[in-house]
């Protein structure tokens, strides 16, 4: 019986290799979020080879689209594999619900116009029986590797979980949803007006007009962490003002 020695993966040039050449892939909370999704649910071996594979840049090329990720790997094999990763794009009924919601937010939605990407949006996304990150992954690669997912897969999803600490918003774009939809949208949408009071008729008000504020009907909400210069990227001062702004802004946060 002849044994042959495992080749491994041809050397490419120019292929996309990923920036952490050691210890975890991604940074940002939104890209952590992905990976430890993939980390619970897919096995560590094939999952730490994907790491390989995206630390050489054995990955070709990745394109994202609503609902799909296409990417092309290239394997011990002349012809690059196919790699194909699917997961439930929201029709056109969910997402103006997710952006009315967001547009009542308006923290939220000072923060994404600002291109910020707030962790409390994943909440959001629940309240409203959605996912903001998938729960299963339709995944399928054309290598004949028996384990899954195989190494060309988890090469794929590190890249991607990395290109999500670049550009959030491609996260919301594989949900059906582009940075320029969502931002377009919710700056046509009036903001909510904090200070607006819904007229209620005091005859329907007397059995809790002297309850206290806060009840289990309006819980209070926890406080959201914000930027002191937030203000100052949704509406940008003219001329010299922000750079002269922009301390003042930081010093009233820290007091």
């Amino acid at each position: 019986m002849a044994w042959f020695a495992a080749s491994g993966p041809i050397r490419v040039e120019g292929g996309i290799k990923a920036r952490s050449q050691r210890g975890s892939i991604g940074s940002a909370w939104w890209s952590r979020r992905f990976i430890d999704i993939l980390e619970r649910v897919c096995d560590k071996g094939r999952l730490s080879r994907g790491r390989a594979y995206a630390r050489k840049g054995q990955v070709l090329s990745i394109e994202l689209a609503a609902g799909e990720v296409t990417a092309a790997v290239q394997g011990s094999r002349p012809d690059p594999y196919e790699v194909v990763v699917r997961i439930e794009a929201y029709r056109e009924e969910r997402w103006a619900a997710i952006e009315e919601e967001i547009a009542a937010q308006a923290v939220y939605r000072a923060r994404l116009l600002a291109g910020e990407m707030p962790e409390e949006i994943e909440e959001l996304f629940a309240a409203l029986g959605a996912d903001l990150f998938p729960r299963d992954l339709d995944m399928h690669c054309s290598c004949p590797d028996w384990g899954f997912p195989c190494k060309h897969l988890s090469a794929v999803l590190y890249l991607l979980a990395e290109s999500f600490d670049d550009d959030p918003f491609l996260v919301l774009a594989w949900r059906g949803r582009t940075k320029e939809q969502l931002l377009g949208a919710l700056a046509e949408e009036p903001a909510a007006d904090p200070l607006r009071v819904a007229d209620v008729p005091f005859a329907d008000r007397l059995a809790d007009f002297y309850a206290p504020g806060a009840t289990a009907h309006r819980p209070e909400r926890r406080p959201v962490a914000v930027a002191p210069d937030l203000l100052l990227r949704v509406f940008p001062p003219p001329g010299d003002l922000e750079g002269a702004l922009t301390p003042a802004y930081k010093g009233l946060a820290d007091a």
